[in-house]
């Protein structure tokens, strides 16, 4: 009499479940990539797993960011005050360029996020509270250390209030086009604005810690602010004037390399300039979605037709 054959033999050979498997999802954990397929992923763990190159290359780039951040902070420590400074700023320009190669190559991921607004809070939050104490709030030791843990804090607190958002859905600021208060690489670069004009001038006001303190204070409240604040990705310039706008981006790019602390300073002049401007279009477009709710209210509903005979 033969005899049956054996449940591993039918499940297939080297197949055995595990306890409650059917109660728990067939993948654990974040995916490397949230764009990547089911038959990419279960490659990827025939292959051994791990990340795709796709993925990890906007990943370095944060973290080039954050090496840059951070060894401003080595420089600040010998005062050489422009090496620190140009390094957060490098990193500013490296922490905008990691998402957008993550969207070129469809490489957003939860772990990429996560260790941008990581590498945010260290880079812009951590860093320029560091160099500032050390080049001028430590001439006012106790209400300067003050103001730079109230600069750090508050771009901590930032990002976690960003992070918190991602996934809700009314965000009126976002669906207008606009920012919640200042960015972290934008306040990093404000707050820096004082050292700027006292590396170009020479005068002493603008190393001045009692400036420095008010100064980064208001920057931190800036940033944690509910202020609807521009956002250059939302920006369209009309087609009349995109060439001249390429010729001037070009000549601004011009003037950072031959004049990087006046061309900086100038940038922070206008992004404050510009932050009124930029409260009054965002109250127009509220009214005008309040007008159109009201308007779309005031309708009755249509009437069903009356049957025919």
């Amino acid at each position: 009499m033969s005899r049956p054959p054996r449940k591993s033999a039918v499940r297939g050979r080297g197949m055995r479940r595990l306890p409650g498997a059917r109660f728990l999802p067939a993948r654990l954990g974040p995916k490397a990539a949230e764009d990547e397929d089911q038959d990419e992923l279960r490659a990827g763990d025939l292959r051994g797993g791990g990340l795709t190159l796709r993925a990890m290359l906007p990943n370095a780039v944060t973290a080039a960011a954050l090496c840059s951040g951070l060894t401003g902070i080595r420089f600040a420590i010998d005062a050489q005050w422009t090496f620190a400074i140009g390094l957060v700023v490098l990193a500013g320009v490296l922490d905008g360029i990691d998402g957008r190669i993550a969207r070129l190559l469809n490489a957003q991921s939860r772990f990429g996020a996560e260790l941008d607004s990581l590498a945010d809070s260290l880079s812009f939050g951590v860093a320029p509270a560091l160099i500032l104490f050390l080049w001028s709030l430590q001439d006012w030791e106790r209400f300067g250390w003050f103001a730079a843990l109230a600069f750090a804090i508050c771009c901590a607190l930032r990002l976690a209030r960003f992070n918190a958002r991602i996934d809700v859905d009314d965000q009126p600021h976002k669906s207008a086009g606009f920012l919640t208060g200042v960015p972290a690489p934008v306040g990093a670069g404000l707050a820096f604005t004082p050292f700027y004009l006292w590396y170009e001038t020479g005068i002493g006001f603008f190393r001045d810690p009692v400036l420095m303190v008010v100064w980064l204070t208001l920057i931190a409240i800036l940033m944690i602010s509910n202020l609807p604040t521009l956002s250059w990705a939302s920006l369209r310039p009309r087609r009349s004037v995109r060439l001249p706008l390429i010729a001037f981006i070009g000549l601004a790019f011009a003037a950072l390399l031959l004049e990087p602390w006046w061309t900086l300073a100038a940038i922070s002049t206008v992004y404050l300039a510009l932050m009124p401007w930029g409260l009054v279009k965002y109250a127009r477009i509220k009214r005008r979605r309040r007008l159109d709710a009201l308007a779309a209210a005031a309708v009755p509903p249509q009437a069903p037709d009356a049957a025919r005979p």
